[in-house]
């Protein structure tokens, strides 16, 4: 049985979206879909890609990217088994692969493989867009928790990662951090429209109106 932090539904018509709740970090793997067409992106796969396959398999979805929103191991463990069951391109900002590699050396010591650590397919950068079926999501550079932190923009929808949480923000402390990077990404996402759904990388929901309102890192930048 899957575990769903929230139950898949369908959002403004066509956006499917389900989040499932992975590893000892509970870390959210995020499945977008257009729900006419079926064709979906895996965001942060950090860990139990069976379970994530099954998800994918009993609704019919066919994966096109494995979307890392920054390259920490709990949010990409999972992505080689994804990757080589559905040719999924893996996606990420080119300013993580020092994070990535960092990741790597880390898991092997951990009992992981090499090969379980592709490379990317695809680097995105500021401006760029995710497509998949008639979904657009803009890339959005937020960097602070690690260089290449993005998050996907549309559709009334905001993928954050660690960058934002429900009244906290992602730690500057681990290697590659900057506080002073992720006060200014704070601040471009606090642009966005008020009402716009902002699924974490970790916890629950929120909303961006929400954490400028009330997240003690939003009113700080």
């Amino acid at each position: 049985m899957i575990f769903l932090k929230s139950s898949p539904l369908a959002y403004n018509g066509i956006v499917k979206i389900a989040t499932l709740v992975v590893g000892q970090l509970d870390t959210n793997c995020i499945v977008i879909a257009d729900s006419l067409t079926c064709d979906a992106c895996i965001i942060d796969p950090g860990d139990e890609p069976e379970r994530i396959s099954d998800y994918i398999d009993a609704n019919g979805l066919k994966p096109a990217y494995i979307v890392f929103t920054h390259a920490h191991y709990d949010h990409v463990c999972g992505a080689r088994e994804l990757k080589e069951k559905y040719h999924a391109a893996m996606v990420m900002h080119a300013d993580d692969m020092t994070t990535y590699d960092e990741t790597k050396r880390l898991c092997i010591t951990w009992g992981y493989d090499e090969e379980d650590f592709p490379r990317p397919d695809l680097f995105v950068h500021e401006g760029d867009t995710v497509s998949v079926g008639a979904l657009c999501f803009s890339v959005i550079h937020t960097p602070g928790h690690t260089p290449g932190s993005i998050c996907l923009f549309g559709h009334g929808l905001l993928v954050t990662g660690d960058t934002l949480f429900r009244g906290s923000a992602g730690r500057t402390d681990l290697p590659g951090g900057n506080r002073e990077h992720l006060r200014h990404s704070l601040k471009k996402l606090g642009r966005l429209p008020h009402p716009t759904r902002v699924v974490c990388g970790h916890d629950a929901e929120t909303t961006i109106g929400e954490e400028v309102k009330t997240n003690p890192f939003m009113l700080l930048s």
